[in-house]
């Protein structure tokens, strides 16, 4: 087959779970399978330590990007989008962009989920219609990850897109760096909340979910249960919602319109290719 004729491949790429959080990324797949019929869909991993967990406790062989994207050339593939699969431009993802350009494969990069304002925005609105049962004495406090990368700003910028939105009380804290569990325990204890639901500002509900979050020692829902807050955990990642796939999808639909459209992909309009890293 001429390699012309092919159409961008796409390789989803996550920092990956070991659970069964795994599950979301298979929905999401089918959906994209979908949404752009003809393009072979693959998985990488950005995390290391999860792709070796994976094959030495539990025999999965999970690739890592560049070893995605050296087989798809390999094969005669020309171009293929990689998908970021990131809830912020961090460590993880701009690791991703330097080893996607170590490789000899026309590539346009899809950005992650929360990079431009209207990508807040969307994220706020989508999570705000999920409380709509909220009650009145309830609070929100989204809990993510952390990171010591400059982006870890995002998480102050999410709060502050949520609390324009809405009119009861929402926190964000992560579990490593910056804002921190106690300040955040303190500041919804002061708000006059008597509720909290605690909500994963996480992609899947893996590990971080049922031990950081709500393990019966040094956890988000202990400490908040101790200051005399009655805690309800949601149990689902951000990916469960279909806004949230929505915009991935955006996203990647954003990164293929950076793809000259001599490899018949439809171009979407300059204002969609100048919001993807497009690396030739």
């Amino acid at each position: 087959m001429n390699s012309n004729s092919l159409k961008p491949a796409i390789v989803l790429t996550a920092f990956g779970t070991t659970t069964k959080a795994r599950q979301a990324y298979a929905l999401f797949e089918e959906r994209l399978r979908v949404a752009f019929p003809g393009h072979e869909v693959q998985w990488a991993y950005s995390s290391r330590q999860v792709r070796h967990f994976a094959k030495e406790r539990q025999g999965r062989e999970h690739r890592g990007p560049v070893e995605v994207l050296q087989a798809l050339r390999a094969r005669g593939q020309e171009w293929a989008v990689v998908q970021s699969l990131h809830l912020l431009a961090g460590h993880e993802f701009y690791r991703l962009v330097a080893e996607v350009q170590s490789v000899p494969l026309r590539t346009a990069i899809g950005l992650p989920l929360l990079y431009a304002p209207e990508d807040y925005r969307q994220v706020a609105a989508t999570l705000a219609a999920a409380w709509h049962d909220l009650g009145q004495d309830e609070a929100i406090v989204l809990v993510g990850h952390g990171t010591d990368h400059a982006g870890w700003a995002t998480y102050l910028a999410l709060q502050h897109f949520l609390n324009e939105l809405v009119d009861y009380p929402v926190f964000v804290g992560v579990l490593e760096g910056y804002p921190e569990r106690q300040e955040v325990v303190e500041a919804v204890a002061a708000s006059g909340a008597r509720r909290v639901r605690l909500v994963p500002l996480m992609l899947v509900a893996g590990v971080h979910v049922q031990e950081d979050l709500a393990g019966p020692e040094d956890s988000w829902q202990e400490a908040l249960t101790a200051a005399g807050l009655e805690v309800a955990l949601e149990k689902q990642g951000l990916l469960a919602h279909p806004g949230i796939m929505d915009l991935f999808q955006a996203h990647l639909a954003q990164a293929l319109a950076a793809i000259p459209p001599a490899v018949s992909v439809p171009v979407l309009g300059q204002a969609a290719v100048k919001r993807c890293y497009q690396l030739c």
